[in-house]
């Protein structure tokens, strides 16, 4: 793996790259708050060594990227399309298979209708429609509620910033699964040590967005392929049901017992079906 920071219109970005150059390129997008580090580097490699090569990279305020003031982000969320292509084009690639988690793939969504050329094919992890939907879909459980809404933190304490987000990440396991607290808290004390300012990932839930109601999800074009877990208590099953109905072609793969985001125990699941959808 190869790290390398990358200028994106006066935005430093930090970004890594496993496999060879010559590989069909894939571009992985992290979600809310999420430095790269969220796309593990065993996963990374295993990708890698399956024939892909493979992209992620720190989003701004996060990890090694420019990073803003907390409650003052210089950008908007239509930045981060932006910072996407520019990794593209910092790395000379003038299309990837894009690969979204999350609120990650919300933007994969918007990549996508805002610059198809740049899309070979569509990957949707734990996320929900990226445009304004008229179907009533099931809102988040009532554990994550409770937590989203009593969770306390000291942005200015790294321990409590810790514990706040290894109990996040239980919250977001869902109710099947046993929670296996180890490699998730080396991950999370991982990302708290190595970001400019830890604090600053509350930037991205106060992002402005210009209005998109002129576009549809409809108008998607490339191969689509949505994976989402079934205990997910972010946005339940029915959201990845939904994208799968709203772009044309799309296929959805069950996550059985998974909550949100890349766990370990679908990482087979995932390769698997990643590198068919992007062959």
């Amino acid at each position: 793996m190869t790290e390398r920071m990358i200028d994106v219109d006066g935005t430093t970005l930090c970004t890594e790259s496993f496999g060879d150059p010559a590989n069909p390129p894939l571009l992985l997008i992290a979600g809310t708050g999420s430095s790269m580090l969220w796309w593990e580097a065993e996963l990374c490699s295993t990708l890698a060594d399956e024939g892909r090569f493979v992209i992620r990279y720190d989003h701004r305020d996060t990890g090694r990227s420019t990073t803003s003031p907390p409650g003052h982000p210089d950008y908007t969320g239509d930045d981060m399309i932006t910072d996407a292509v520019g990794v593209l084009t910092a790395y000379d690639i003038p299309a990837a298979h894009v690969v979204g988690v999350s609120a990650g793939g919300g933007i994969a969504q918007l990549l996508t209708l805002d610059h198809p050329e740049r899309v070979l094919s569509l990957t949707l992890i734990s996320t929900t429609s990226a445009l304004s939907s008229t179907h009533a879909l099931p809102g988040p459980s009532e554990e994550f509620i409770r937590f989203v809404s009593t969770a306390t933190v000291d942005w200015a304490d790294s321990a409590s910033v810790v514990e706040y987000l290894v109990d996040y990440c239980r919250v977001l396991a869902g109710e099947t699964r046993p929670f296996d607290e180890t490699p998730w808290r080396n991950l999370v004390q991982g990302d708290v040590d190595r970001a400019h300012d830890i604090a600053a990932i509350q930037n991205h839930d106060i992002l402005q967005q210009k209005s998109r109601a002129d576009q549809s999800l409809s108008s998607i074009t490339a191969p689509t392929l949505v994976l989402h877990g079934t205990a997910d208590p972010m946005f339940p099953f029915p959201h990845g049901e939904a994208l799968r109905a709203a772009i044309p072609g799309a296929e959805l793969v069950a996550l059985r017992g998974a909550g949100h985001g890349v766990d370990r125990a679908d990482w087979e699941t995932i390769t698997h079906t990643v590198i068919k959808h992007s062959a």
